[in-house]
């Protein structure tokens, strides 16, 4: 019968414990080496993924409070700022022709509007400490991908159109 495809093996050399002479310890030694040698790849395994992985994190979680607060600090001075108009915030002037003479603000106003501003939104963000942020696993790709592929080439079209010519 012919051989059709035929490849040396590989031949891994062995791994030498360090043994004391006695037949018990020698298989307690190999499997202490064995386990310890797991343990280290998995901890080198578990630090490289938590640091690829977490910058992606906190730029989502970051993003996700940013959005919070700017929502929260809108509805707040929206709401506030129902109760006021535009007479309230400015003194207005005028001679007796009905000029304009001096646009004057008030700044009492002004400044009770802000302190109650920011004192809602302190509220507001204190009772939504807590919020659940979903992070999907495709961010984990497309972050890598687009990485990529940023820094191949930068002038893409202007390649194409060279090698046209």
């Amino acid at each position: 019968m012919d051989k059709i495809y035929t490849r040396k093996r590989i031949r891994l050399p062995q791994i030498k414990y360090l043994s004391i002479k006695g037949g018990k310890n020698d298989f307690k030694q190999k499997m202490l080496f064995k386990l310890l040698s797991i343990l280290i790849v998995a901890f080198f395994t578990l630090n490289t993924v938590v640091t690829s992985v977490e910058p992606i994190i906190n730029k989502v979680c970051k993003d996700a409070a940013i959005s919070k607060a700017t929502l929260i600090s809108n509805n707040m001075a929206t709401e506030v700022m129902k109760s006021y108009t535009y007479e309230d915030f400015v003194n207005i002037s005028k001679d007796s022709k009905g000029n304009i003479t001096m646009l004057g603000s008030n700044i009492i106003t002004i400044n009770e509007i802000t302190s109650s501003v920011a004192e809602k939104i302190q509220k507001e963000l204190i009772q939504s400490e807590e919020s659940i942020t979903k992070l999907k696993l495709r961010k984990f790709y497309r972050n890598k991908n687009n990485i990529r592929n940023r820094s191949r080439h930068k002038n893409k079209v202007s390649r194409h159109r060279n090698s046209r010519n």
